[in-house]
């Protein structure tokens, strides 16, 4: 872990971070707009596997799958996994050196809070262990296995809460940047 923390430390700079940032921000923003939507009209009131952070029980996954069609299914599996397969890799990265620049601007470069940068990528990694069952799903229909639905529900599980702990990392890394900030320019006056 020391070593992920030192590489983050060495790679986080602001440019670097704004590159990524938007990198990651037009790839997001191409699966929301477009290959999100293309497979969710096949579906329409449900959400994709990808969209339920709280899980799927089997019953729901077979329904999906069912309600998807043929050429609904083909779009999730050649259209949006695709897009899906490139998307953790840039969250874990972007975001991991993200958090690792806002906790150097709010934190003392030897507080342990640093080691939290690291969050994203279990988001990341449990988002391709995701889209590996999701893809399994769809190619294994209609002989869904119970045990595939339990284990790609649980990696959907953990993913949307490693996403949640980093939007929750950032918004204290965020808080404390503005602090100290504030307590810097009242010093000063």
């Amino acid at each position: 872990m020391d070593y992920v923390v030192g590489l983050l430390k060495k790679w986080a700079s602001g440019k670097l971070v704004l590159g990524l940032f938007i990198a990651t921000m037009a790839v997001y923003l191409t699966m929301l707009l477009y290959t999100l939507p293309a497979v969710e009209r096949f579906v329409p009131g449900k959400a994709l596997f990808d969209l339920s952070p709280a899980g799927y029980s089997y019953e729901y996954a077979v329904s999906l799958l069912e309600v998807l069609g043929p050429e609904g299914r083909r779009m999730y599996l050649y259209r949006q996994l695709p897009m899906d397969f490139i998307y953790p890799g840039l969250f874990a990265i972007s975001y991991s050196l993200l958090l690792t620049w806002i906790f150097s601007k709010g934190y003392a470069s030897d507080s342990k809070i640093i080691n939290f940068a690291v969050i994203p990528f279990f988001g990341g990694l449990f988002d391709y262990l995701e889209n590996i069952c999701i893809i399994q799903l769809i190619k294994s229909y209609p002989t869904v296995s119970h045990g595939l639905v339990g284990v790609s529900s649980t990696f959907t599980i953990l993913k949307s809460g490693f996403t949640i702990a980093f939007f929750i990392l950032l918004l204290v890394g965020v808080i404390k940047v503005i602090k100290k900030r504030v307590t810097n320019v009242n010093s000063q006056s």
